[in-house]
């Protein structure tokens, strides 16, 4: 038996969900986050629990031949991005493979597995970054994501997977915040001081296909003296900026971001141009980080539920902005989508009047498992793309007890879709065609997959 704290040598076989390497000692799991499939490694242990133990990385005794060199130099210690020691290729491979053992691990799935549709470039694909800040003692401000495992920030001047557009802001800003002398409100973990009400979150966001910026400081209070001045300033600097905005979150929670968001100067949202239509998008609205990949991924929703028939009706489920809604109803589908959030919804309205698809596309406010029963009478085809939890016992429910014929589940987590597809299926009434993982995340432990449902 070891012991807290005990050093050992292991032979890393695989990756866990988190990303982290899988070894062995005595028969029990050991999680060794930084290890990669392949490596031998010297661990110290952590915590022992009743199934496994974890192990911090003490030196990598023998290298595995997937294992790179990190393009970011602060990968080792960010939380950001746990997989960029690992070779592309065999990235690949891992979630590929992850995915089909989940499917047949939980779900009891044996559905073919398409190939993923791997993420290129790998590298300056995200449109957004929610970037905490801190000021420390002597009054420097310092900006970046937290250390695996803490609330202890990295601090960076850059961040090689955001979009180089919103990247090369990153410095500036921090220097311009820094100099403003706003206290930061910091929310850290057990055992440190919390500095005061103040700046928490830096939030940039960039339109792939227009260029254009958008600057959103999430404060707990509006007491920031010369914030106008200074978003002018930042929108001489750079002529892209269209809008800087203040959001409001004075709530000590895991939510980033307040109901209450502000304009200082420009306008509140940017134009983006996706799978061919015209969007808005907003400082708070929820929109794929790796525009590219969503746009694949329409295509193969567009597969998924078949061509839009003469006046084939369709419900989309957790609609957001309409960010699937008004693709499908562009290619024929008569969609109704349902949001929770008012503010989506009412985007979602305005982006679809933008593509003249008013017609085509209705949004309504609506909680999902509440009504969905109900809404789903009438409908040839379901698109489901819920929270990481995925589907409420009551929405699974009320899909069978009114099934569509087709049902396109987006999904963020292999684990609550191995679960939610085995109940839809377990009953005979869909059969799986297919699921098609889709790499929205390179770099990190994460696949986004779609499930292909046909009923039966």
């Amino acid at each position: 038996m070891v012991a807290v704290g005990e050093k050992l040598e292991l032979a890393i076989t695989d990756l866990g969900h988190e990303g982290q390497g899988v070894g062995r000692h005595e028969g029990q799991v050991v999680f060794v986050p930084g290890a990669l499939p392949g490596d031998t490694v010297q661990v110290r242990l952590l915590a022992a629990a009743r199934r496994h133990l974890v192990g911090q990385l003490q030196r990598v005794v023998a290298p595995s031949g997937d294992r790179r060199r990190s393009p970011c130099i602060l990968a080792d210690n960010c939380g950001g991005c746990s997989l960029q020691p690992l070779e592309d290729a065999a990235e690949a491979a891992w979630k590929q493979r992850s995915l089909e053992q989940t499917l047949q691990r939980i779900g009891g799935l044996s559905a073919p597995v398409r190939p993923l549709l791997a993420a290129t470039p790998t590298l300056g694909y995200r449109n957004r970054a929610l970037i905490p800040l801190e000021r420390t003692g002597e009054g420097r401000l310092r900006a970046g994501y937290y250390r695996r495992g803490s609330h202890r920030i990295v601090n960076m001047a850059r961040c090689p997977v955001l979009d180089p557009r919103i990247d090369c802001l990153i410095a500036p800003l921090k220097a311009d915040l820094e100099a403003s002398d706003w206290p930061v409100d910091r929310h850290g973990g057990a055992g440190e001081t919390d500095q005061g009400p103040g700046l928490r979150h830096l939030g940039l966001r960039v339109g792939v296909a227009t260029g254009e910026l958008l600057i959103t400081l999430i404060s707990s209070h509006d007491d920031l003296p010369g914030l106008a001045e200074l978003a002018d300033a930042w929108r001489e600097r750079w002529p892209d900026l269209v809008g800087v905005c203040l959001n409001l979150q004075p709530l000590p929670s895991n939510r980033l971001m307040g109901e209450e968001t502000r304009l200082i100067r420009g306008r509140e949202w940017i134009n983006e141009t996706f799978a061919g239509l015209r969007f808005r998008i907003a400082a708070d609205t929820f929109f794929q980080v790796n525009t590219r990949q969503a746009e694949r991924l329409v295509a193969c929703l567009k597969e998924a539920l078949g061509p839009g028939p003469g006046g084939g009706s369709l419900l989309d489920a957790y609609a957001g902005i309409g960010t699937y809604s008004l693709p499908l109803a562009a290619a024929g589908w008569q969609v109704h989508g349902l949001e929770l959030h008012p503010s989506a919804v009412a985007m979602a309205r305005l982006n679809a009047a933008a593509n003249q698809l008013e017609e085509r596309a209705r949004f309504e406010q609506a909680d999902v498992p509440l009504v969905l029963e109900e809404r789903l009478q009438g409908m040839d085809a379901l698109v489901l793309d819920p929270p990481r939890k995925g589907l409420a016992p009551a929405a699974t429910a009320a899909i069978l007890a009114n099934p569509p014929a087709r049902i396109a589940y987006i999904s963020c987590d292999p684990a609550s879709l191995a679960r939610d597809l085995a109940q839809l299926c377990g009953t005979g009434a869909y059969r799986l065609n297919w699921v098609q993982p889709v790499d929205f995340f390179p770099n990190t432990s994460h696949v986004e997959a779609l499930a292909a449902l046909q009923r039966t």
